[in-house]
């Protein structure tokens, strides 16, 4: 499983400022909707579900929101870079700029756990963070992200 089969250019964006988690979800669900032809509405409803069990920051300003979806075919993937930093209840308290937000079909089973392990790898990668912060240009970011990398153990 590569990232660059999970996120396509046009689901990567730079957002100036969002004022809540609720907003954020909102716009992820709209670029999967532009990007994707999900329901923006099945797909924020998702998130929200997903993160009622618990929050979805994992430290570092870093946030992977995620959910599984009926009448979705396979994995897909949306990255935020906030210009704001948002206070996101992450394990760390910190806020959040770098957001990568996943949506699985309901039944993907262990599928949405490598590709949540994939995300997750990627965005602990520090040169990879690193870069993302200092670019502004969503086609950077996407080719940032989607470079191939020598696989490693989960």
């Amino acid at each position: 499983m590569e990232l660059s089969k999970l996120l396509m250019p046009g689901a990567v964006r730079i957002v100036g400022q969002l004022t809540s988690k609720k907003r954020l979800f909102q716009e992820l669900g709209e670029i999967a909707s532009q990007a994707y032809g999900l329901s923006a509405a099945v797909a924020i409803d998702g998130l929200q579900e997903r993160e009622s069990l618990g929050p979805t920051g994992v430290g570092h300003g870093i946030a992977l929101p995620h959910a599984r979806l009926e009448d979705l075919s396979k994995i897909v993937g949306v990255f935020i870079r906030l210009e704001k930093p948002l206070d996101y209840d992450s394990v760390d308290r910190q806020p959040v700029d770098l957001v990568f937000g996943l949506f699985a079909p309901k039944d993907s089973g262990v599928d949405h756990l490598k590709a949540l392990a994939l995300v997750s790898r990627t965005m602990r990668d520090q040169s990879v963070v690193a870069k993302l912060r200092a670019n502004t240009d969503p086609g950077k970011l996407h080719a940032i992200l989607t470079e191939s990398r020598a696989p490693q153990a989960a």
